[in-house]
């Protein structure tokens, strides 16, 4: 087997993040679940963006964040999501390519306009997200790229993209190409609420091939219907070959053919837990997928997530991540 061209491809959500300070206050009056995420239509999108006065835009998505992170790390990275052939669809392209990532993708045209994620903060650096999916949505078969799979060590899976049943078909479709070049696939649950609405769907992916399972306590415990993390925790290690498990500030456990590894959080001033999870899983994947241990990957994990929440907004700089390896 050729060695890969990429370490991880992720396909996701291609989303361009608007990210705002505010209060419980606010949160209440939207009726908004604090610290969520929900998807809202064209509408609301427009209404809440126009409250958004004075806040930060960068291009966004989980996956697309994770793969950002990872180049940033040092990783060969790409990453396959759906934008339109307008102003924010651009500026996602030249914002993935800025931070290193390959992203052949082609735009929607005359389509739905490009997804934004509408992202609230408040000060105990909660964020609460609406997402509006536009053209992020239209994922489809057509979008898979073989090639780029088959070069890839590990194909990162998004479960934010789990709504549309055509992404649904993209995601089985993608493992079957990722396991037919012998290479590994990952798949993140992404959200409680996600979790809640594709249970069986995500069993049935991951019974399907999934090598590496990325989740929150909160995640894998509606995953597994349980109420006990340790319960989830071993219902996950006989589904999958690697459970990589995020437990906030009581760190993470990583689970390999049986054997279990804890990695304790890096200690931090929180600001905002935008796109913790995302850059754990960015430096977990960028270590394994060079060949270090769990422990190390869980430990560059660890201090990606750490440097993340220390500032505003899903992707740290660049130089301040290189300083992790360094």
């Amino acid at each position: 087997m050729a060695a890969p061209r990429f370490d991880i491809t992720g396909i996701g959500n291609a989303i361009v993040d608007l990210l705002v300070r505010t209060d419980d206050a606010f949160l209440s009056h939207h009726d908004m679940p604090k610290g969520g995420m929900k998807l809202i239509d064209a509408d609301t999108a427009t209404k809440l963006t126009a409250l958004m006065v004075g806040g930060q835009t960068a291009a966004g998505g989980s996956v697309a964040n994770s793969c950002a992170v990872a180049a940033s790390l040092g990783a060969r990275a790409a990453f396959l999501g759906k934008v339109a052939a307008d102003d924010l669809g651009l500026a996602f392209g030249d914002g993935m390519v800025d931070m290193g990532v390959h992203y052949p993708t082609k735009p929607l045209h005359n389509g739905a306009p490009t997804a934004r994620c509408l992202i609230f903060v408040t000060p105990d650096g909660q964020r609460t997200m609406n997402t509006y999916l536009g053209a992020g949505g239209e994922f489809t078969l057509d979008d898979l790229d073989e090639t780029v799979i088959a070069a890839s060590a590990i194909t990162y899976l998004e479960g934010y993209l789990f709504d549309p049943p055509a992404a649904q078909l993209a995601f089985a479709e993608a493992v079957a190409l990722a396991k037919a070049a012998g290479r590994l696939t990952a798949l993140s649950l992404s959200d409680p609420f996600c979790v809640d609405r594709h249970r069986d769907g995500f069993r049935r992916l991951i019974a399907g091939g999934v090598d590496i399972l990325f989740a929150n306590e909160a995640e894998i415990c509606s995953l597994y219907q349980c109420n006990e993390f340790a319960e989830a925790q071993a219902a996950a290690a006989r589904d999958v070959k690697l459970a990589v498990l995020t437990r906030s500030e009581a760190g993470s456990v990583i689970v390999q053919d049986m054997n279990v590894t804890k990695i304790d959080a890096v200690p931090t001033t929180v600001v905002d837990t935008t796109g913790a999870g995302d850059a754990y899983a960015a430096g977990f994947m960028t270590a394994y997928a060079q060949g270090r241990s769990v422990e190390e990957a869980g430990k560059l994990g660890a201090k990606a997530a750490a440097l993340a929440i220390s500032q505003i907004g899903a992707r740290p700089p660049a130089e301040m991540l290189w300083k992790l390896i360094g």
